[in-house]
């Protein structure tokens, strides 16, 4: 991977998902929202605003 603020973000996000873990016993918002942040990080283009909203949520620099 690269350097770019898109690509540290998309292993920030992975990063993070890997950490907390599923919980088997129920569906924890924090984890469906990681997911769901990394999906839409996926369908943008490296130069969208959507990154930089990304990187400020998540403290990516």
């Amino acid at each position: 991977m690269g350097d770019s603020l898109k690509d540290r973000v998309r292993q920030k996000l992975q990063r993070q998902l890997v950490e907390d873990g599923p919980d088997p016993e129920q569906d924890d918002a924090r984890i469906i929202s990681v997911s769901d942040d990394l999906e839409a990080l996926e369908m943008v283009q490296a130069d969208d605003p959507f990154i930089e909203e990304l990187a400020a949520r998540y403290l990516v620099f």
